[in-house]
């Protein structure tokens, strides 16, 4: 595939302020020194006292042991058996939904697409609840989300598309279509489940939580996560001109056809792996690119990266919050919906202020 020439990405970057730039580029130097503190200091809240101190010499004692390690280990299991494999979890699943966010938006032009809007998230929410009713885990539960989620974005795609062009609001109409269907259907799935076994356990993973996850819930995110984000990074300059309009697009050599559907894999692949871990956690993918597009620009070079990081300390910071503000545990999808839903409607308010998307 070529890569386009720079002259085809969004925005006019040559009008950009010399101190502009120097500024957008120490954005995500600066994210990520940001998130290495917030890892450090998630890993001492909590009912267990804990110095940051204290965790960065736990931490650097796996890579280089220490002489005589002065902490109690008791406090070594609540970092690494405890703390750290829900903070992992936290960090990747607020890179991958935001990544995914941030592609998505700029494949349709449209700031209000995200896995959530277009029914990949219900549709694999559906085949998470379907995979537990059947008594499903590990890396079958991921499966069978990913195969409903992909599934959800064959029949939004279908829907939406008429003779080869895909609608941007048919398919937000169709996603929100096919979100119903599936609700309905997770709906049917509680009735059919035990009411003492499955029905709670169905019940609190659609709410979205981290509370218990293990290494191997890590893995299994990681391996949703990271080459789906690659690959996104990868299309990030075909992105660009796909935020052109598609017949732009194919004018300047762009496989319309096959981006949107390695965009609309990657999408389903990650939103599989956090609903097969965690349930379902929204909002992140719709808020975050916002943001990061304030911050660095519609250029999906910067914006990409910067969207994925700022996820990742977002939601590190909502499970903070989700884990300390009450006795028992919130879960994170009711947070992500409290913060989210104003915080849109403020950039919505604005975007709308402004003319819409990219002027349509």
């Amino acid at each position: 595939m070529p890569k386009p020439s720079a002259e085809a990405a969004p925005e006019n970057r040559s009008t950009v302020p010399a101190g502009r730039k120097l500024t957008t580029i120490a954005v995500l130097p600066g994210l990520i020194v940001l998130l290495v503190v917030a890892v450090l200091y998630s890993v001492t809240i909590g009912r267990y006292d804990l110095s940051i101190r204290e965790v960065a010499l736990i931490l650097i004692e796996n890579i280089h042991p220490l002489v005589v390690p002065y902490w109690d280990p008791v406090k070594e299991v609540v970092v690494e058996q405890v703390r750290l494999p829900r903070i992992l979890a936290a960090v990747l699943i607020g890179f991958g939904l935001s990544i995914s966010g941030a592609s998505l938006q700029g494949l349709f032009r449209n700031p209000l697409v995200d896995p959530g809007i277009i029914g990949v998230t219900a549709g694999a929410g559906f085949g998470g609840t379907l995979a537990i009713l059947l008594g499903l885990q590990g890396y079958g539960l991921m499966l069978t989300a990913f195969l409903f989620g992909l599934g959800s974005v064959l029949l939004v795609k279908l829907l939406s598309t008429v003779r080869g062009r895909t609608s941007m609001l048919t398919l937000v109409l169709a996603g929100v279509v096919i979100s119903a269907f599936f609700s309905a259907a997770i709906s049917i799935a509680k009735l059919l489940a035990d009411p003492f076994q499955k029905l709670p356990s169905i019940t609190y993973w659609l709410m979205g939580s981290i509370a218990s996850s293990s290494y191997s819930d890590v893995l299994l995110i990681l391996v949703s996560v990271a080459p789906a984000s690659i690959a996104i990074y990868l299309l990030r300059f075909q992105i660009n001109i796909m935020s052109l309009g598609e017949e732009k697009a194919r004018a300047l050599g762009v496989r319309v056809v096959l981006v949107q559907w390695i965009i609309l894999l990657t999408s389903a692949l990650i939103s599989a792996g956090v609903v097969a871990t965690s349930g379902i956690i929204g909002w992140v993918g719709l808020v975050i690119p916002h943001v990061a597009r304030a911050l660095v620009g519609a250029d999906h070079q910067r914006m990409l990266p910067v969207a994925g990081v700022l996820g990742a300390i977002y939601l590190l910071m909502v499970d903070n919050l989700a884990r300390t503000l009450t006795t028992a545990e919130i879960p994170l999808g009711i947070i992500t919906a409290l913060i989210g839903v104003p915080v849109f409607a403020v950039i919505l308010r604005r975007l709308h202020a402004k003319g819409g998307w990219a002027g349509d």
